[in-house]
């Protein structure tokens, strides 16, 4: 199976996320409900890993690949936290396709930190990406 197979699964399920959410913050605190979310995740997670066998290789991961993951680790709260605040406020039709802008994000991300090329192609696209979600977020 492809990246693609895999991206369009993910989609899938992000969007699943973001009904299910915002049905879940509904009478709770944003940041309680990201916890209980953040627990599930972690248990499945470790879940997945264990039951793959992949483990064992854990105490063999270089120093850096704990730091990025550490830093990843920290950005995914912080954005799940914001995320959940913003679905609590807002319209879940209005708040994710602001959060997809994160695509863009990760265009210039790239570029900057990982060297990847900005083309013609990749710059119109995120401008389509980020036009797409002002157009949705438009009250």
């Amino acid at each position: 199976m492809t990246w693609l197979f895999w991206s369009i699964l993910s989609a899938a399920f992000a969007g699943a996320t973001a009904i299910l959410a915002k049905l879940g913050v509904k009478g709770v605190d944003s940041n309680l409900a990201t916890a209980v979310r953040t627990t599930v995740v972690l248990l499945f997670a470790w879940t997945v890993a264990i039951a793959g066998g992949t483990t064992s290789t854990l105490s063999q991961m270089p120093r850096n690949t704990w730091l990025y993951l550490a830093l990843s680790g920290l950005a995914t709260g912080l954005s799940w936290l914001c995320y959940f605040r913003a679905l609590q406020l807002g319209e879940a039709t209005k708040v994710a396709p602001i959060d997809k802008l994160s695509v863009v994000f990760v265009l210039v991300f790239a570029a900057l930190f990982l060297g990847e090329r900005l083309t013609w192609k990749t710059g119109i696209g995120g401008a389509l990406i980020a036009a797409g979600a002002v157009v949705l977020a438009w009250k």
